[in-house]
């Protein structure tokens, strides 16, 4: 029973994750302004390093959680880069 309820909700939370990557992409495309542009780009790396966790607790392999890892650390300087570049015009002082 255990097993099962943890099979379908890893397999809802998949479904639901991908369903926010296309809401937030589509802000991407079609944002009014840079700002809303950005703060799509980060809900996407926060979903895509979530989705790496479920698909780990899904397989039991260590490895998409250390690609995880390394996506949300990637996302998080390229958000903040992309935040000062929209602030000041320019990325390195």
């Amino acid at each position: 029973m255990s097993a099962a309820v943890l099979g379908w909700s890893v397999l809802l939370a998949q479904f639901l994750l991908v369903a926010a990557m296309g809401v937030a992409a589509i802000r991407i495309l079609w944002g009014p302004r840079a700002q809303d542009r950005v703060l799509a780009l980060d809900v996407l790396y926060v979903n895509a390093a979530t989705l790496l966790v479920v698909f780990g607790i899904r397989t039991g392999s260590t490895y998409y959680f250390e690609a995880a890892l390394l996506i949300t650390l990637l996302g998080f300087v390229s958000t903040a880069a992309l935040s000062k570049f929209l602030m000041r015009g320019e990325v390195i002082e």
